[in-house]
């Protein structure tokens, strides 16, 4: 039931924090306005409010998963929005913090 909850959480997350960031990018670098930035500012705010409804209770585990899922995630944003295109490299990298990111949140714990 937990990665049930936590990973969708921690795609709402990504998709707030790495959309926030581009539109601050995007108006800033790329000189789209103020309208832009604030949007962006606005959806890093929701990101850090997505986080807290993760079903753990530990800020340090979900900050630290929530890295793994952010790498993969940014590549991901970068091919869909900018026709970035990973090499094997990046892909690489990227699947072995989605690997951190099920042993940090999903390794059994004798908790």
């Amino acid at each position: 039931m937990m990665i049930a909850r936590s990973v969708p959480l921690f795609v709402l997350a990504a998709l707030f924090e790495i959309g926030g960031a581009w539109l601050v990018w995007q108006g800033v670098r790329e000189h789209r306005g103020w309208i832009w930035i604030g949007t962006g500012v606005l959806a890093l705010g929701v990101y850090g409010f997505v986080a807290t409804l993760q079903p753990d209770a530990n800020f340090g585990r979900i900050l630290a998963a929530y890295g793994g899922v952010f790498v993969a995630g940014s590549l991901a944003w970068g091919m869909a929005m900018d026709g970035f295109r990973p090499d094997r490299w990046d892909v690489t990298g990227a699947l072995i913090c989605l690997a951190g990111v099920a042993v940090i949140m999903y390794a059994p714990r004798g908790n």
